[in-house]
């Protein structure tokens, strides 16, 4: 099969097209070796126009790994999925679509900050792989954040501040804002509920330091005041939000988009509301972070 496969780079901070591979049918270990490579190389990679059930979704998913449960949802959300009973511990479902005044999945149409799936958790994902079914004619992008470069590029004194520290991330919210089920909201950050992470990881297989921040609101430096820990938390954001960091996807339905969740962040813009939109997505269990 890897005589038909091509990469194609998009030519920004990160982010390749996988032309020439049919993630419906098993992929032969020599074609997952150049995946895998292009992976480490791109660190998000698209797979477009393809057609996958939720098997195909999970098996190809599970050669990067265990399988993840999925996120908590939101306080008082009910979901009416579809998804295949077997399937539903490891899918999640991300929608606005409504079926009898049910939610078919989470987080809405609104914009979701910049953040890093289940950083939340001791054991962050390692990889996502969100699959397109229904998708708005406009609106919705995802974006995508180069975390090695977000590093290599902080300013000196930036680096010394944040040298072996570690910040708390937090649980209790996700990441369109919503408090998680079973969860009470809290208005001081020292006491945000959630795993403890190095604001510098090293990630296991490529060797390198990347910023790992997880997600802004109700973060957390332990060893500062509040007031010190924000201000230097925002001057983190403030440099990670630079547009050189960043690639934009642009969905259509068949796309699957896999990206590594240890040295990325992502976000999605806003769309109308009257608009249908359904993902499937994908996770796999991450290992200890590794401070940089």
């Amino acid at each position: 099969m890897t005589d038909r496969l091509w990469i194609q780079p998009t030519g920004a901070a990160l982010g390749a097209d996988v032309h020439g591979v049919d993630l419906s049918k098993p992929v032969d270990d020599a074609t997952f070796a150049v995946v895998e490579k292009a992976w480490a190389e791109h660190l998000v990679l698209r797979f477009p126009g393809q057609r996958l059930s939720d098997d195909d979704l999970m098996g190809f998913s599970a050669r990067f790994g265990e399988l993840d449960r999925v996120p908590l949802p939101s306080a008082g959300q009910v979901y009416d999925s579809g998804v295949a009973p077997h399937a539903r511990e490891w899918m999640t479902v991300v929608s606005n679509i409504r079926v009898a005044e049910k939610l078919v999945g989470g987080l809405g149409n609104s914009e979701l900050v910049w953040h890093t799936d289940m950083s939340y958790q001791p054991l962050p994902a390692r990889a996502s792989l969100l699959y397109a079914l229904e998708c708005p004619p406009k609106g919705a992008d995802t974006w995508y954040c180069n975390m090695y470069q977000a590093y290599d590029t902080l300013p000196d004194e930036l680096k010394r501040a944040i040298a072996g520290k570690v910040c708390t991330h937090d649980a209790s919210h996700n990441s369109a804002g919503e408090l998680r089920r079973g969860f009470q909201e809290t208005h001081d950050p020292s006491r945000t509920p959630g795993a403890v992470h190095p604001l510098v990881r090293l990630h296991p297989v490529s060797g390198r330091k990347c910023l790992f921040l997880g997600r802004r609101p109700f973060a957390y430096v332990h060893g500062l005041s509040v007031p010190d820990s924000e201000a230097l938390l925002d001057k983190l954001w403030a440099h990670v939000a630079n547009p050189a960091f960043a690639w934009a996807q642009q969905w259509r339905v068949g796309d699957a988009v896999l990206w590594d969740n240890r040295c990325t962040m992502h976000r999605r813009d806003e769309f109308d509301d009257r608009m249908r939109r359904l993902m499937h997505r994908t996770q796999i269990v991450g290992e200890p972070v590794l401070a940089g």
